[in-house]
């Protein structure tokens, strides 16, 4: 995966997207997804590393020094054949750095597992300039609902059928930073960087109500 040619402003909010190709599956199993995530943590680094060196889909991935971070990360999402990340410009150049090492790590983990050659993604990361503070905000809650696609594909068009059981199904997603969000206790926290994002939610209680209020919308 090249460099994007895009003028990225340090300071400024993006959210960050991409898929594999031809929508195929990019992950399969717990292993595939926590793998992606820990690398969210291990490539947001001015220092390389072998990637192959440590398991990197164990918790203890999160305990070595990884250095200086070269991005900012407010929130993810990971799902079968794409992902979203809402991150921020942190040095001139961080984020096409962060996503050529994030983008190739995984491919090379990828080719290697499933006995494959080629791109794995749909070409290069696509980007949205989040530029008002409406924008960003709303980000939040839509890289964390967008699991809801999971199991009620037309809810925006047509509501929440089930809330007790949408609510129940954003509880138990590993895969995003939702659970760092309600308040759980796990070494994934260490991916984000929340005091670098506007504080929107002055408690968990805050965010909750805020998911809940989406939950509630219909288009």
């Amino acid at each position: 995966m090249g460099i994007r040619k895009i003028n990225f402003a340090v300071g400024e909010f993006y959210h960050i997207y991409n898929r594999g190709n031809s929508k195929q599956k990019i992950f399969h199993d717990k292993e595939d997804y926590l793998r992606f995530i820990t690398l969210l943590f291990t490539c947001n680094s001015i220092n390389n590393f072998n990637l192959f060196a440590v398991n990197r889909s164990k918790e203890s991935a999160y305990l070595f020094e990884r250095g200086e971070q070269i991005v900012f990360i407010g929130a993810y999402v990971i799902m079968s054949n794409h992902f979203h990340i809402l991150i921020k410009e942190k040095e001139e150049g961080g984020i096409s750095k962060f996503m050529q090492k994030l983008s190739t790590a995984y491919a090379m983990y990828y080719n290697k597992k499933y006995n494959r050659n080629g791109g794995l993604f749909e070409g290069k990361f696509k980007s949205r300039y989040l530029d008002t503070d409406r924008y960003l905000k709303y980000i939040f809650s839509y890289i964390h609902l967008n699991i809801i696609k999971l199991i009620q594909k037309d809810w925006k068009e047509k509501g929440i059928k089930n809330r007790f059981q949408a609510l129940e199904y954003l509880n138990n997603y590993k895969y995003s930073s939702y659970l760092d969000y309600i308040g759980i206790s796990r070494v994934q926290n260490k991916i984000l960087n929340k005091n670098d994002f506007p504080k929107y939610f002055n408690s968990i209680n805050d965010f909750k109500e805020e998911i809940f209020e989406w939950l509630n919308y219909k288009e």
